[in-house]
């Protein structure tokens, strides 16, 4: 399959800029593959589908406030610096994306804070917008880490184009999240409340955990016809031995095994064995999957609505078959669902 399939017409007023007011009350389509057929429930209603024994499989990265605003010294020119991943922890070198890019130079000094009491020195030029700084800051590495957190707000997706509120602190990680490491958050995950999750417990149903940090590079465009062309950014990734065993053993007792949201799709089908387990792992993954793919671990997924050509919209057209999820997108639309990280979720059974 090529880009061009992958192509629609988004009306903007259906990207969400804020989030629904109950997590779990967005609205949600379900995709039964089988029969091609589909409906129309609130993300609360998802657990009509599944049953004791089922497995869902959760990704427990923490967003952290990877957005930081300083000046560069001598213009005092302000400089957006997205935090993308620690390179060095002793050295505090970090790999970021600046914004104006075409000023900052190596050898330039980005001041931040009011009293300027966090230094950071470019020493790379990484990409057009990547750079590699050194942070200079007196006192301890837990004492940095607070820094970067107080100084830091929440990444919300470059399309929110409101301001960073408050509430968005909280409502942009997911209840169970973890593991600090993500500059965003696992987006199908964000409708699960506490009571849904407890109501799930309680009708049995059985939960798995694993880590993929997402980095910026699950959004980045593709830009090339031949999809095979294309190379995702490394994202880390931790599936211990107890979140393999419960996906195992849900397997092979033929339970439905729900993988929640495109990460942990990618990162469970990144470590899969030769007869179609799932084997503990801790590393990177660049698995960009894209049709025709044929999936080993979960055998449905929940997912948000995404953009036209991304990553995650093949991953969804691989899983889904293209026809259907096509034309449940072109129903989506016409129906009013809101798309990307606030918006509205799918189930594909």
């Amino acid at each position: 399959m090529k880009l061009s399939h992958f192509n629609f017409e988004l009306p903007k007023e259906l990207l969400a800029e804020y989030p629904s007011e109950h997590r779990d009350e967005a609205r949600l389509m379900v995709l039964h593959r089988k029969e091609q057929k589909i409906e129309h429930k609130l993300f609360k209603d998802l657990i009509d589908y599944f049953d004791e024994g089922d497995v869902m499989v959760l990704n427990n990265t923490k967003v952290f406030p990877a957005r930081l605003f300083g000046n560069k010294e001598k213009t005092g020119a302000r400089i957006e610096v997205f935090l993308l991943r620690e390179l060095n922890e002793e050295q505090r070198l970090w790999d970021v994306l600046v914004d104006p890019a075409r000023k900052i130079r190596i050898g330039n000094k980005l001041y931040f804070g009011d009293d300027e009491s966090l230094v950071a020195e470019v020493i790379d030029n990484t990409t057009s917008r990547g750079r590699t700084l050194r942070f200079l800051y007196d006192g301890s590495y837990e004492e940095f880490r607070k820094k970067l957190n107080d100084l830091g707000e929440t990444p919300l997706p470059k399309y929110i184009k409101r301001e960073v509120e408050e509430s968005d602190e909280e409502r942009y990680q997911t209840i169970y999240a973890k593991e600090e490491g993500a500059v965003a958050a696992p987006t199908a995950g964000l409708h699960f409340s506490k009571h849904l999750l407890k109501r799930l417990e309680i009708k049995g149903i059985d939960f798995a955990e694993l880590t993929l940090h997402v980095g910026l590079g699950t959004f980045n465009p593709v830009e090339v016809e031949d999809l095979s062309k294309h190379k995702m950014d490394s994202e880390e990734l931790y599936i211990n031995e107890r979140a393999a065993q419960v996906v195992n053993n849900a397997k092979a007792n033929k339970r439905k095994v729900c993988a929640i949201g495109t990460t942990v799709m990618r990162g469970l089908e990144s470590s899969v064995s030769s007869d179609h387990k799932l084997n503990p792992y801790e590393g990177w993954t660049n698995k960009f999957i894209f049709p025709p793919y044929d999936f080993s671990i979960a055998n449905c997924m929940v997912t948000n609505f995404h953009t036209p050509k991304s990553t995650l919209l093949m991953m969804i057209s691989a899983f889904a078959g293209h026809d259907f999820m096509m034309k449940a997108y072109k129903e989506a639309v016409k129906e009013g669902y809101k798309f990307y990280s606030y918006g509205d979720a799918m189930l594909i059974l």
